[in-house]
C-alpha cells in the first residue's frame, strides 16, 4: 500500500511539474522568435520591451501569481488545475495565429497570467505531497521540467529556423498540444492532504465559534514570515532580475551584441538549458536532501557571478560565450530558482503558503517586467559591459543574502518546520 501511495505521489508530482515545462517553454519560445516577430511587425525598442514586460516573463505572470496564490489557499491546490491550462491554451493560440502587434501582445498577456497562476500551486502541491526526506528531490523535478521546456523550445527554434516566423508559430502550437494533454492528466490528481487537514481545522474552529485570524495580515505581521520574505526576495528577486533578462533577451543579446545568427544563438542557449537539466538532476535532485543546502546554494551563486564576469568583461568571442554558457548552465540547476521553490514551500504556514508564493513570485516578475522595459535601450545606450556589471551587482546581493540567511531544513516534515518557526 505504501509503495502504491509513493508511486501515485511521484506521478502527481510529474503531472504538476509539467505546468513548469509549459510555463518556461512559453517564455523561451517567445525569446527564440523575438527577432522574427520584430522584423515581421516592425517592432521598435519600446514595443519589444513591452512584450517582455507584459508576458509570462513579467507583469502578466505577476498578476496571475497574486490571483493564483489567493485561489489556491482558499479552494485547494487542485482547484487551479481545472482552469489554468485552458487559459494558457487560449493565450498560445492567439500568439500562434497573430498577424498584428495588439493580437500578439494580448496573447502574451493571457499566457503570462496563466503561467503566474499555476506557479504557487505547483511548488506548494509538490512540497506538500513529497516524502519528508525527498522534498528537495521532488521540488527538483519541478525545476527539471522548468529547464526541459526551454531546451526543447530552443532546439525546435533551430530545427525550424529555415521556416522563419512559421517555425515560431509551430513552436507555440506544440505548446498548445502538450498543454491539452497535461490538462487532461491534471484532472486525475488528488487534492493535497495537508491542505485538506488545514481546512478541516478551520471549519472546526468556526463551528466552535473561535475567531479565524486574517491570513494576509499574519503573513506580514509574524516575525518568522517577515524573515522568510526577506530571504526569498533577497535570493529570488535579485537573481531573477538577471535570469528573467536572460530567459527573454539572451538570444537577442547573442545576435545584436555577439553577432551570432538566430540559429546559432538559439542553439547556444539550448546547450545552456541542457546543462541546467543535467545539473538539476545530478546536483539538486541527488544531493539536495543529503548535502548542506547553504553550501550548495553558495557554490551555485558564485558560479553564476563568475559566468557574468567572463561575459561582461570579455570580448564576447566564442571562448567567452561557451565559458559563460557552461558556468551559468551548471549553476542554474541548483541556483536561486530551485532553492526558492524549496524554501518558499517550507518556510510558510499551510494556510498562507500559496499566498506567500504568489506575492513573492509577483514581486519577482514585476521587477523583471520593469527591467524588461529598458533592457534593449540599456544595452543600446550604456553598452553591454556596463549592463553586465549591473547584472553582477544583482547576483552579488542574491549570493550574500542566501549565504547569511539560508535555513537548514533537511529531513524535517513541514509540520516540524512549522512548529519550530511559529513557536520559537
Amino acid at each position: 500500500m505504501a509503495t502504491a501511495v509513493k508511486k501515485n505521489s511521484k506521478k502527481a508530482t510529474i503531472t504538476v511539474a509539467m505546468s513548469n515545462y509549459l510555463e518556461a517553454g512559453s517564455i523561451v519560445a517567445g525569446a527564440g522568435g523575438l527577432t522574427l516577430w520584430m522584423e515581421y511587425l516592425h517592432l521598435d525598442d519600446f514595443k519589444l520591451g513591452l512584450l517582455g514586460a507584459l508576458s509570462a516573463n513579467g507583469f502578466g505572470s505577476a498578476i496571475g501569481a497574486l490571483i493564483g496564490g489567493i485561489l489556491v489557499d482558499k479552494y485547494g491546490r487542485k482547484f487551479i488545475y481545472k482552469y489554468d491550462l485552458l487559459v494558457y491554451m487560449l493565450g498560445v493560440l492567439l500568439i500562434t495565429f497573430s498577424f498584428n502587434f495588439p493580437m500578439l501582445l494580448i496573447g502574451y498577456v493571457i499566457t503570462g497570467i496563466a503561467v503566474g497562476a499555476a506557479i504557487p500551486a505547483a511548488w506548494t502541491y509538490i512540497a506538500e505531497e513529497a516524502p519528508d526526506k525527498e522534498r528537495a528531490a521532488r521540488i527538483g523535478y519541478g525545476q527539471l521540467a522548468w529547464s526541459v521546456g526551454p531546451a526543447i523550445s530552443l532546439l525546435l527554434s533551430v530545427l525550424l529556423a529555415p521556416l522563419g516566423l512559421l517555425g515560431s508559430r509551430i513552436i507555440f502550437a506544440q505548446l498548445f498540444v502538450i498543454a491539452l494533454v497535461t490538462w487532461i492528466m491534471q484532472q486525475q490528481i488528488n487534492e493535497s492532504a495537508i491542505w485538506e487537514e488545514e481546512k478541516q481545522k478551520e471549519k472546526d474552529q468556526i463551528q466552535k465559534g473561535e475567531k479565524i485570524a486574517n491570513p494576509i495580515k499574519e503573513l506580514f505581521s509574524i516575525k518568522a514570515n517577515r524573515q522568510a520574505i526577506v530571504l526569498l526576495i533577497g535570493i529570488y528577486v535579485f537573481w531573477n532580475l538577471v535570469a528573467g533578462v536572460m530567459g527573454y533577451f539572451m538570444p537577442y543579446i547573442y545576435e545584436t551584441v555577439g553577432g551570432l545568427t538566430a540559429a546559432h544563438a538559439n542553439l547556444l542557449q539550448a546547450f545552456l538549458w541542457i546543462l541546467t537539466v543535467a545539473s538539476t538532476y545530478f546536483v539538486f535532485i541527488k544531493l539536495g536532501d543529503k548535502v548542506n543546502r547553504k553550501l550548495l546554494y553558495t557554490i551555485g551563486a558564485v558560479l553564476g557571478i563568475i559566468a557574468w564576469l567572463v561575459l561582461s568583461l570579455g570580448s564576447m568571442g566564442m571562448f567567452e560565450l561557451f565559458t559563460f554558457v557552461i558556468l551559468w548552465g551548471v549553476a542554474a540547476g541548483f541556483g536561486a530558482q530551485a532553492f526558492y521553490g524549496l524554501w518558499s514551500s517550507e518556510l510558510f504556514h499551510t494556510k498562507y503558503r500559496a499566498k506567500a508564493q504568489g506575492f513573492l513570485f509577483a514581486t519577482a516578475r514585476v521587477s523583471v517586467g520593469l527591467i524588461s522595459l529598458v533592457v534593449p535601450l540599456m544595452i543600446t545606450t550604456l553598452g553591454f559591459k556596463i549592463s553586465g556589471l549591473i547584472m553582477i551587482g544583482f547576483l552579488l546581493i542574491a549570493a550574500i543574502v542566501g549565504f547569511i540567511m539560508a535555513p537548514e531544513t533537511r529531513g524535517k516534515s513541514l509540520k516540524e518546520i512549522e512548529k519550530e518557526r511559529y513557536t520559537a
